[in-house]
């Protein structure tokens, strides 16, 4: 995944993060119990100013989503992130793997492109 990044991988961190991208972090970390989290920031591609914190995209690979639809995957990220979505979060994509998908093919397909939304 492209941008700023915090991540995550059997418990290791790296990179780094402002106050919401580690928010983020660590209520999925709590939620979900990830084996690999990506947390993205993508603010600064949709004209935020710097240092914004509006636009995210995640990528949480849990044991959790096995036998869930994909609807049902993005939910249980939705759920537990829903102080951040009624406030100062304003769009966030989301990749949910299972281990095994994950395993299968590790690579996270790269971040929509910006569409101008109310500069258009």
């Amino acid at each position: 995944m492209r941008g700023p990044l915090l991540a995550a991988a059997g418990g290791a961190m790296g990179g780094a993060g402002g106050p919401l991208a580690r928010t983020i972090h660590a209520k999925l970390t709590a939620a979900l119990e990830p084996t690999h989290l990506e947390v993205r920031n993508d603010s600064p591609r949709h004209g935020g100013p710097p240092g914004a914190e509006t636009h995210f995209g995640v990528l949480v690979v849990s044991g959790r989503f096995a036998g869930l639809p994909l609807l049902q995957r993005h939910r249980l990220v939705h759920e537990a992130l829903r102080a951040e979505l009624a406030g100062p979060l304003h769009a966030l994509q989301v990749i949910a793997r299972t281990p095994q998908q994950w395993q299968s093919d590790p690579r996270a397909p790269p971040a929509p492109p910006c569409l101008g939304g109310s500069k258009r």
